[in-house]
């Protein structure tokens, strides 16, 4: 009986490595974004200014999935130039990625795409344009690890909020302060004692990729 069920949990076990490489190595997830992009293109479903959600892999972004409950952890704006799509997006530094390495990247390939309401009256030709170039004076700075308000560097929600505000004076989420976030569990506390100290600025203005995620001018697009 013990050997039998020593087979089965291998069994089980070695399943769950063949389904995590059938559908989730990085290989299998890239071709799956690139038939997406493709399927994009078809379809005329994208936008320029349409904005990208997923979740990484990193510590970073369990910590910020603890402080503001929500599987959304980073986001980035998608542009069309020539016949391929890029996301603008707050790394390090800030640059522009391929539409498709950008979804392979997340967790599981998922990702969710948003659009402006009224996209087609507010995000004009020169509205997009002016959108274009204020994201371009942030191209090569570093990423903002203590999530300060200030153009010095920039952190991924920060860099969205600030190219619709500035460019198509749109607030997409609402602005908070960092005491209001969920800061009790101890991944976020190892993380904000190890960048900041004792100085923690409570009162900084914060926005959040949850909070740009879930704000009422955005209107769902693709969620896959």
């Amino acid at each position: 009986m013990k050997k039998n069920l020593t087979i089965i949990f291998a069994f089980i076990l070695l399943s769950g490595f063949f389904i995590k490489w059938k559908y989730y190595s990085p290989s299998k997830l890239l071709i799956k974004a690139k038939q997406d992009v493709e399927a994009f293109n078809e379809l005329g479903l994208l936008k320029n200014g349409d904005i990208i959600f997923q979740n990484s892999h990193s510590t970073q972004s369990r910590a910020v999935e603890m402080a503001t409950h929500s599987k959304y952890t980073h986001c980035g704006i998608v542009y069309l130039k020539g016949n391929d799509y890029y996301v603008l997006e707050a790394v390090q530094p800030v640059k522009t990625t391929d539409l498709a390495s950008f979804i392979a990247r997340g967790n599981g390939g998922h990702y969710v795409i948003k659009r402006i309401k009224k996209a087609n009256q507010i995000l004009t030709d020169s509205v997009l344009n002016n959108m274009q170039a204020i994201g371009n004076q942030f191209l090569g700075k570093d990423y903002d690890i203590t999530f300060e308000w200030s153009d010095d560097k920039i952190y991924c929600s920060e860099l969205v909020w600030k190219i619709y505000q500035r460019g198509a004076g749109v607030e997409v989420g609402k602005l908070a302060t960092l005491k209001e976030f969920d800061l009790n569990n101890e991944l976020v506390k190892r993380i904000m004692r190890k960048r900041y100290g004792n100085n923690v600025n409570y009162k900084e203005k914060v926005i959040s990729p949850a909070s740009v995620f879930e704000s009422e001018n955005l209107e769902l697009v693709k969620e896959n």
